[in-house]
């Protein structure tokens, strides 16, 4: 503001000095009233100029912040995903390692689909999300190895009617893994998995809880939950009565 009111001065002085009007221009009454009006010019320039500068700052923090929120989510997504990976292929390699005592050539036609389908796995390792049909895809495939190990004791119902959107890889088959290992099916007494596809996709199941089961820690789950914590506002919904389990999964319009 000073250097301001100082340059003011300094180009009024020599346009007075110019045409001679020093004494007219540089009284008392007539600086105190031009020193008033260039101070008021000043803060109303100044603001001006101070806003713009500040817009154009904020402009590029926001820019920062925004791909700095991108980078942190990419990392959470990737960290997710480093975890769930390595769930899935261990439990089917215990799978496997129960059908090799069992039934050898059960055993080898389990092993051909499940490196088939763990093609699928890990194309979409680097993926946040895919399209419901292409993971329906994938889960029917997945319950083909359940079916092969269990036969009729654990039963997939799909209703088709709308599959639109996308979401998080693994979803369906993180679920249909869960029904496995936390009930007991038999041909008498099967474990009813249905998929029904709307504006979210909802899974459920009937409960029959085995008698002996491992304590889990239940990661794949909340893994489940924080990826759309991360992806979305809309959250994976968990409801689970005496006789059903139920997960409601959000779909994601592109």
């Amino acid at each position: 503001m000073l250097v301001y009111l100082l340059v003011m001065k300094i180009i009024g002085f020599l346009i007075s000095l110019t045409f001679g009007t020093i004494e007219k221009n540089f009284n008392r009454e007539t600086l105190i009233f031009t020193t008033f009006s260039d101070l008021i010019d000043g803060f109303i320039y100044g603001s001006f100029f101070l806003a713009y500068r500040y817009y154009k700052k904020n402009v590029v923090y926001q820019k920062q912040l925004l791909l700095y929120e991108k980078a942190l989510s990419d990392n959470k997504i990737n960290q997710l995903k480093t975890q769930l990976n390595p769930h899935f292929l261990f439990n089917n390699l215990n799978v496997l390692d129960q059908l090799i005592e069992e039934d050898k050539y059960r055993a080898s036609d389990f092993l051909n689909e499940f490196a088939e389908i763990y093609r699928y796995v890990l194309d979409v390792s680097d993926k946040k999300l895919v399209s419901v049909k292409e993971e329906l895809a994938f889960a029917e495939k997945y319950f083909n190895l359940i079916r092969s190990k269990y036969g009729e004791a654990y039963i997939l119902q799909i209703d088709a009617g709308y599959i639109k959107g996308s979401i998080v890889p693994l979803s369906l088959q993180l679920l249909l893994e869960n029904a496995v290992q936390h009930n007991l099916g038999s041909q008498s007494n099967p474990v009813l998995i249905s998929i029904h596809f709307g504006e979210n996709v909802t899974v459920t199941n009937n409960i029959n809880p085995k008698r002996s089961i491992k304590k889990t820690s239940g990661r794949a789950l909340n893994n489940l939950k924080e990826q759309y914590s991360v992806l979305t506002d809309q959250k994976l919904e968990i409801l689970k009565t005496e006789t059903d389990f139920t997960a409601i999964i959000p779909v994601i319009q592109k």
